[in-house]
């Protein structure tokens, strides 16, 4: 089943059991269904939307946000959900890639493209239109992440994609319709989206926090519904650690569980939680936007495997190959690859015969590399793709460079992770450039990267060098800057 008909069953089994709650407001299973049906029926009618046009969706954790999602997939189109501070480069690449027939949510108007606010799609109708539940075949969502290339890369998923992806980590984690989650995670991204599907799947209870910045509002939420788990990057532990303090441990015996994803995190911490949660059923993910979550891990039980990226997901396989396609042994390194119903079907715009080359023998190469131990265990030993993880957000080096290198006065420049002084987000951006106006200052060149490039991607440190190393062939190479 596609998880819009787990939703809909949902709506059947359990019509009077709350799906959703954002502030005063609580929505049964009856109600959201219901309003998923208006929102379709709406962007068909308004705009025209037919099988497999695209609407770009500013993903903000809003209930609107919700019937919108659902709606454009009943109707037979597809999600591209972004983040609502996208900067207008990024946007207006994903605009042309996909060709969209509106965009919604976002504040400001976008030219020659429909700009709706998401509760349009709640218009009233006379009457709904009748609707098949989506194929499982189909297009649902494409996410764009930012490759090494520096191009933002849409990653395509159908709708049994999204479905695996929910069952395998229902599965892991244990989650049951009792379960009531606080959702502090943005929806624009693989992890909070898929948190999202796994909850309304379940039939369990999702109640929209936004964001972990009010801890009064977090924990306020936490007591005031009896939450039973929420999802969080590293990052978000950092900051809930640095604003609380150990508070957390007061729910000890309320919390059933915790995913955490999206970027390392140091065993200490681990430690901690364990310590602070003894009973909560404490898991983490490894994954990606084309593979989400293809490896679990649970504190507590595999305790003595904290320095790993834990084993393959239910109904997932693990494998790790060499560069030329060659499966290699237990204990020796390669690239990591993954196989199951939870990878993406393809990349938007992007031939069959190219996709394929992102396969060994059916397993999705993640690009990063690793090796399995005698238990299956994932060790993780590097980012191929040079990547930069900030709070679970990755950054291509290559997306910043480019922009630094309009900056007059920087003939060259090259980016790559160093820790966060803050010891908040894991990796920061540092940038090295190389210089010709000494008038140039680094309040300069943050000020002239800030209208190009979210917060998150913008430098933290800036040294000044006399050359960027590089090849023979004139490519970077960022390990010899690496901090």
């Amino acid at each position: 089943m596609t998880v819009e008909e787990r939703i809909y069953q949902n709506s059947i089994n359990q019509p009077d059991h709350i799906a959703l709650i954002s502030g005063d407001e609580q929505v049964t299973y009856a109600q959201l269904w219901e309003r998923c049906l208006l929102a379709a029926t709406n962007v068909k009618r308004k705009y025209g939307l037919k099988q497999g046009d695209r609407i770009i969706l500013a993903a903000s954790a809003n209930i609107d946000f919700i019937y919108a999602y659902f709606g454009i997939h009943i109707a037979g189109g597809v999600c591209v959900p972004i983040d609502p501070d996208t900067n207008e480069t990024r946007f207006d690449l994903i605009k042309k890639s996909t060709s969209p027939v509106c965009t919604m949510g976002l504040l400001h108007k976008v030219e020659e493209t429909p700009t709706i606010p998401l509760n349009d799609v709640l218009t009233h109708c006379d009457e709904i239109d009748a609707y098949q539940l989506p194929d499982s075949e189909k297009i649902a969502d494409v996410l764009f992440t930012t490759g090494t290339t520096g191009a933002p890369k849409g990653v395509a998923l159908n709708h049994r994609n999204l479905e695996a992806a929910a069952l395998n980590i229902n599965t892991f984690i244990k989650n049951t319709a009792d379960d009531v989650e606080l959702l502090a995670l943005p929806v624009s991204h693989s992890f909070g989206l898929g948190r999202v599907r796994c909850v309304l799947t379940n039939g369990g209870t999702l109640v929209l926090l936004g964001t972990f910045a009010s801890m009064k509002k977090f924990f306020g939420q936490m007591e005031q519904f009896h939450c039973t788990g929420f999802g969080m990057v590293p990052a978000g532990w950092g900051y809930i650690k640095k604003m609380s303090g150990n508070k957390i441990g007061q729910f000890a015996n309320q919390l059933r569980y915790i995913e955490i994803g999206s970027s390392f995190m140091p065993i200490p911490d681990k430690e901690l939680l364990c310590e602070l949660l003894p009973s909560t059923r404490i898991c983490m993910h490894y994954g990606l936007t084309e593979a989400s979550r293809s490896a679990f891990m649970e504190f507590h039980s595999e305790h003595d495997r904290l320095n790993t990226a834990g084993k393959a997901s239910p109904n997932v396989e693990v494998a790790i190959f060499d560069s030329e396609g060659v499966r290699r042994p237990v204990g020796v390194e390669g690239e990591v690859c993954v196989k199951g119903n939870h990878v993406t079907c393809s990349y938007w715009n992007e031939t069959p015969e190219r996709f394929a080359k992102d396969f060994f023998d059916g397993y999705f190469r993640t690009g990063d590399c690793g090796y399995l131990d005698e238990d299956g265990y994932i060790h993780l030993k590097s980012r191929i793709k040079e990547m930069i993880n900030v709070g679970g957000k990755k950054v291509s080096p290559m997306e910043v460079e480019d922009i630094l290198n309009t900056i007059p006065g920087i003939t060259d420049c090259a980016c790559v992770a160093m820790p966060d002084p803050e010891g908040v987000l894991g990796e920061v951006v540092k940038a090295f450039i190389v210089c010709d106006d000494a008038s140039l200052t680094d309040a300069a060149i943050i000020e002239a990267l800030k209208p190009k490039l979210e917060v998150y991607k913008l430098p933290a440190a800036i040294e000044r060098i006399e050359a960027i190393p590089k090849t023979a062939s004139g490519k970077v190479q960022r390990l010899k800057l690496k901090v």
